[in-house]
């Protein structure tokens, strides 16, 4: 069953949100967050980029800039830019991205939690992700970012948290680069911090939706300290790491998409052959054709769009992962058509958020940066579900959560 605990949050004062808050560090590059925290001293840049501080040029890895993030974030709240409240509590966490809003509970996760397997992964990582953001947890002793967990849907906290949503907002904004509207709420109440509690210690697991390489620095860490301590007794606020939790079906994940820079020595005759072994090939002309439904892709190639429905026998229903259209589009096109392996690593293709929209499919092979582009149909909240109770792991690039979490609104300490 799942462990949480509320915790004092580390969080900017009301009028100071906008100032403070920030995409996550690891959606943009060290000069796209130079450009946005221009003049702006109390951008959250300065804490998880803080090679902004630095001449351009300098390696976000160089242990200066981890000291430097340090030494910014008690700046912050030295100043005041950032304050700790007096009481732990729990915090809702909105976001309304076209029209439709998802409500997350920020909590304090439990790291055994995270260990024991009751917060269940879907991705692999990284071990030099994993130590650069250790690194950044174990210089501020704080959890910086959350991370993005999905609980499965429960009555009594939709309503608990819809009476709070019915309420004026302790924050309340339109981020400047998404146009998303972000909102926050807390929660104070004695029984209110209980009966979430309670509840979350009635699921059997928690699911790591985005955020997999900071999930696993930040129990990493907690692990470590927990070792550290000879005094060590279990409810020290370093067992726990900070997490929102979003109902699993309030999530919009999007189609995650694909480019290729070449056809493996085929020409595209060749190539719509060799697709139709496995795939009904249907052309759809000039107008941007987007997949309807799951085993069904689009592929655009020279100024046309084609749509590609797997045929039975392609793929297993009963596997997890089998079923999935990125492992079906992996094995029969990327792999054994193009000989592109290696998604992870090979420089032959690469991958557009689905935010973007196909026409960022339709540039870059227009451009002739591309020869191809290839659109899936999004993976759903219960496939990856499913996916992390049995155990296994998704293919590379398989899904895209959008909106992102905000920065800055919240931060967990430590100690």
């Amino acid at each position: 069953m799942a462990i949480i605990k509320p915790f004092k949050g580390i969080r900017p004062p009301k009028e100071l949100v906008e100032k403070v808050e920030s995409r996550p560090y690891d959606v943009l590059d060290s000069e796209e967050a130079r450009a946005e925290a221009g003049d702006n001293e109390m951008s959250l840049y300065h804490i998880i980029k803080p090679e902004i501080d630095f001449p351009v040029g300098t390696s976000e890895y160089d242990p200066r800039v981890y000291e430097k993030a340090a030494q910014n974030f008690q700046k912050f709240q030295d100043n005041g830019w950032l304050v700790q409240d007096d009481k732990e509590q729990y915090y809702i966490y909105a976001q309304t991205m076209n029209g439709k809003t998802q409500y997350g509970l920020v909590v304090g996760a439990y790291v055994n939690d995270y260990l024991t397997g009751v917060i269940k992964k879907h991705e692999l990582t990284r071990r030099d992700k994993e130590e650069d953001r250790m690194k950044h947890v174990r210089v501020n002793n704080a959890n910086i970012e959350p991370v993005f967990f999905a609980y499965p849907d429960n009555e009594v906290l939709d309503r608990l948290i819809m009476r709070y949503a019915a309420t004026e907002p302790e924050y309340d904004f339109i981020a400047p680069i998404d146009g998303f509207r972000h909102q926050l709420w807390v929660i104070s109440n004695d029984a209110d911090i209980k009966t979430v509690t309670d509840e979350f210690a009635k699921m059997p697991s928690l699911y790591i939706a985005d955020g997999h390489h900071r999930s696993a620095a930040a129990a990493l860490v907690g692990a470590e300290k927990q070792k550290q301590n000879p005094n060590h007794r279990g409810d020290e606020e370093y067992n726990y790491f900070m997490a929102v939790c979003f109902q699993a079906s309030q999530l919009t994940i999007l189609d995650y998409n694909r480019v290729v820079k070449d056809l493996n020595g085929l020409t595209s005759e060749q190539f719509l052959e060799a697709l139709r072994k496995n795939f009904i090939v249907e052309d759809k002309g000039t107008d941007i054709y987007k997949p309807a439904r799951l085993h069904e892709f689009s592929l655009y190639l020279d100024e046309h769009w084609y749509s590609l429905t797997a045929k039975e026998g392609t793929y297993d229903n009963t596997d997890p992962i089998g079923v999935l259209d990125v492992d079906i589009s992996s094995r029969l096109i990327l792999d054994e058509i193009l000989q592109i392996g290696d998604l992870r690593s090979s420089q032959r293709i690469d991958f557009v958020g689905g935010l973007r929209g196909l026409g960022e499919l339709k540039r870059r092979v227009d451009s002739g940066e591309m020869r191809a582009a290839l659109a899936l149909y999004p993976v759903s909240m219960q496939q990856i579900m499913d996916i992390a109770d049995s155990g296994k792991i998704m293919p590379p690039k398989a899904t895209w959560f959008e909106p992102k979490l905000r920065s800055g609104l919240i931060i967990h300490k430590l100690s």
